[in-house]
């Protein structure tokens, strides 16, 4: 289990199955554009995990940890504009 984590493959896993939930979004009618807003962030961070778990040098994950957090603000500024309340 200890390599499991270490390889990052734990990682691959999680990052597979944002894959699958953005298919089922799309498939469901959802945009792309609404799609990355709500999943890049996660992909994002999971990168750096993987990152870190892998023994990846400082920037290799602080650049994708840092990269999620405009997104996700980006996308919370566009899912308030979408409301119609």
């Amino acid at each position: 289990m200890t390599e499991f984590f270490t390889s990052g493959h734990a990682v691959d896993v999680v990052l597979a199955v944002l894959l699958a939930e953005a298919l089922l979004l799309k498939f469901r009618g959802t945009s792309w554009p609404e799609i990355a807003g709500a999943l890049l962030p996660a992909v994002l961070m999971m990168l750096a995990l993987r990152a870190a778990l892998t023994g990846a040098t400082w920037p290799m994950i602080a650049i994708p940890l840092t990269l999620a957090f405009p997104v996700h603000v980006y996308d919370l500024h566009r899912r308030k504009l979408l409301r119609k309340d």
